[in-house]
C-alpha cells in the first residue's frame, strides 16, 4: 500500500532526498516540496507547506544529517523544526528517521552495560546535539517507572541508517505508518520542552 511520505531535509542533504525520490522499488506517493516557495515570508511558507504538502501526508521522512541538530549555532532549523510539529500536530503523521552515513559515529556509539538490570542495551545518541527536539523527545519519550532502556514499542519515531534504508524502504516506511496507531500515540509531544 502506498502512503503519502514527505521528506524533510537540510539543503545540505538535498542529494539524498533526491535519491529516495528516485528509488525503482519505492511505493509512495511522494508529497514533498521541491520547489522553493517563492516568499520570503517564513509563516507565509511553513502555511503553504501546511496545506499543499503535509496536510493529506501520512508519513514524514527526516533525514539526519551534519546540518539537522537541535544545538547548531550555524544552521536555522525553523524549517524542519516546524514541519515537524505540524507532521505531529493532531492526527500525527508517522516519524521516520534516517541517519545519514556522515552521521553513523556520532549517533550509533555501540553498547553499554545497564546499572540498573545488567543487561546489555544499544547506545543510539539521538539528543539535541544530533536531532531536533521534535524527533529526540518523540524518540526516547519517558519512559514507564519500572523499565531502564527503550524498545521499539517505548518509541513513537522509527530510527533507520541509510544503508539499512535503501536496502529496505518499503518496510521503515511502513513502520513509521503503523506507529500512528499504536498506544504509543497519547506520549507524543509536538512542542517538547
Amino acid at each position: 500500500m502506498s502512503h503519502k511520505c514527505f521528506i524533510s531535509f537540510k539543503t545540505e542533504d538535498s542529494d539524498y532526498k533526491q535519491e529516495i525520490q528516485e528509488m525503482d522499488d519505492l511505493d509512495i506517493i511522494d508529497k514533498s516540496l521541491n520547489d522553493p516557495i517563492n516568499s520570503d515570508n517564513e509563516d507565509y511558507i511553513m502555511q503553504k507547506i501546511r496545506e499543499d504538502y503535509l496536510n493529506d501526508s501520512t508519513v514524514t521522512i527526516c533525514l539526519i544529517g551534519n546540518h539537522s541538530a537541535e544545538n547548531s549555532i550555524l544552521e536555522n532549523q525553523s524549517y524542519i523544526k516546524r514541519e515537524l510539529q505540524a507532521s505531529l500536530y493532531n492526527k500525527p503523521n508517522g516519524i521516520l528517521g534516517i541517519v545519514l552515513p556522515n552521521m553513523y559515529n556520532k549517533i550509533y556509539k555501540g553498547k553499554y552495560t545497564c546499572s540498573e538490570c545488567g543487561q546489555e542495551h544499544n547506545f543510539v545518541n539521538i539528543n539535541n546535539d544530533t536531532t531536533i527536539r521534535e524527533f529526540n523527545y518523540n524518540y526516547y519519550l519517558p519512559l514507564d517507572e519500572d523499565k531502564c532502556a527503550w524498545s521499539e514499542s517505548d518509541r513513537y519515531c522509527v530510527l533507520v541508517k541509510w544503508d539499512d534504508f535503501i536496502e529496505s524502504p518499503n518496510t521503515y516506511i511502513e513502520k513509521a505508518f503503523n506507529k500512528r496507531n499504536d498506544d504509543i500515540v497519547s506520549k507524543i509531544k509536538v512542542y517538547p520542552d
